[in-house]
């Protein structure tokens, strides 16, 4: 991080819609006061060393934040109640890049967020083992800011949202080790067009396999610059691939809770496409594969959403799956990609019997037979999925077919389809709760 500048020059306050303020030599702000609730019941706090900066980013929350010059000068307020901490540029030094991973083992009630004017791999890698929650670049948007604090607000200890567990203080968490007996089952779901329905059918196959069996299952969408897996569960996640992909070294399952979303209706464990579409251009597909390697060691199911085309991540994460879900529409274009992309599976030595093709909208009366289809294409469809007005309603909704409507013919095809990858044992029980994954 030494080559990194992250020191305000005069003309980089144009960044933050703030003129600079000459040197002063007077006394730093006294420490904030931190009783102010303006984020989901906690408090907000600023840090930074330039008064103006401190300034610019307190007044996003009206006057219900306080600031602070430093971390140090911030500490001795800690542990009266949950508070976001919101990180200027200059705290991303190494000492205080330490302070914040000192934190986030020794206060759950406190999260940071860090605004700088350039987001760079090698200060989001930092900052992400320190334990920010999240990085954001200038010029700040007050409302992605404020939402961000938010979502921050949410999982921390004692805060009025959603608390996140923390793992080793004896409370209600069960922290998975690995698996017994044989790892998890990569799956990744692919198509040779956009809107054939795959993401559909990943989040439907994902949330029927959450719901049956006894083992955790897993979502990642790998769709890196577009992807829309979040938004077709109603979530709003805190961390995404990008955090786990820079944290391969120490990723196990204690950390895997902190970074995952959970979809409360079905247990599903959700990692989600970076926030930002420049994100997938740092993500290779090597680290892709160690991820989910990494991650099947404690899921039983580890479901990948892809975009539909051809890069090396793409490539990397097929090749290493166990099953592959190919999903086409019932339409000349979408069959003539269907069979371009099976000849590319079949270069890259993908056995047949790992191959599932979905025919979506199956039953449109649109002149082609299905099972000339299937002969064209030499693949017998393992799921055939018919058309039905209750799956916009659903993506509308964020509530996935099998969950809004589980009595449908389109909810009975995924769930078919998803049977196919559960052995008898792995069955959950019908009369057993449903398992939470990692707590």
């Amino acid at each position: 991080m030494e080559d990194l500048d992250l020191t305000f020059g005069l003309d980089d306050f144009s960044d933050f819609g703030v003129e600079p303020e000459p040197a002063t030599t007077e006394e730093p702000d006294a420490a904030p006061g931190l009783q102010p609730q303006v984020a989901n019941g906690a408090a907000v706090a600023v840090v930074d060393a330039d008064q103006a900066v401190r300034d610019y980013l307190a007044a996003q929350f009206g006057a219900g934040a306080g600031t602070a010059s430093s971390l140090s000068e911030l500490e001795g307020r800690l542990g009266l109640g949950p508070v976001v901490v919101i990180l200027g540029p200059s705290c991303t030094d190494p000492a205080d890049l330490a302070m914040i991973h000192t934190w986030t083992r020794t206060h759950p009630e406190v999260g940071s967020i860090l605004v700088t004017s350039e987001v760079s791999t090698a200060l989001l890698q930092s900052a992400m083992r320190a334990g920010v929650r999240d990085v954001l670049s200038a010029p700040i948007d007050q409302m992605q800011l404020q939402d961000t604090v938010e979502r921050v607000a949410e999982g921390l200890t004692g805060s009025g949202g959603r608390i996140t567990p923390v793992v080793g203080t004896g409370g209600d968490v069960d922290v998975l080790d690995e698996l017994e007996g044989d790892p998890g089952m990569i799956i990744t779901v692919f198509s040779t067009k956009g809107g054939s329905g795959k993401s559909v059918t990943a989040t439907n196959i994902a949330c029927a396999l959450a719901m049956r069996s006894d083992r955790p299952v897993v979502l990642i969408d790998g769709h890196l610059q577009f992807g829309d897996v979040a938004v077709m569960l109603k979530l709003q996640p805190t961390h995404t691939v990008v955090d786990a992909v820079t944290q391969l070294d120490k990723l196990d399952a204690a950390l895997m809770q902190q970074l995952m979303t959970t979809h409360e209706e079905t247990g599903l464990r959700v990692l989600p496409a970076p926030m930002e579409p420049t994100f997938a251009d740092q993500i290779t597909g090597e680290q892709m594969v160690r991820m989910c390697e990494i991650i099947k060691r404690f899921a039983g199911h580890v479901i990948i959403d892809l975009p539909a085309y051809f890069n090396d991540v793409v490539l990397s994460l097929i090749e290493a799956s166990d099953e592959v879900i190919m999903v086409a529409g019932l339409d000349i274009p979408n069959i003539k990609n269907v069979k371009i992309g099976l000849s590319t599976l079949a270069l890259l030595d993908i056995p047949k019997e790992r191959l599932h093709l979905v025919l979506n909208r199956s039953d449109s009366k649109v002149k082609l037979d299905v099972n000339e289809v299937e002969k064209t294409l030499q693949v017998h469809a393992a799921a055939r999925v018919p058309s039905d007005v209750v799956v916009p309603i659903s993506v509308n909704k964020g509530s996935p077919v099998v969950v809004s409507a589980p009595k449908s013919s389109v909810a009975r095809a995924f769930e078919e389809l998803a049977m196919r990858f559960l052995d008898g044992s792995s069955l959950k029980a019908q009369t057993t709760t449903k398992r939470r994954f990692f707590g």
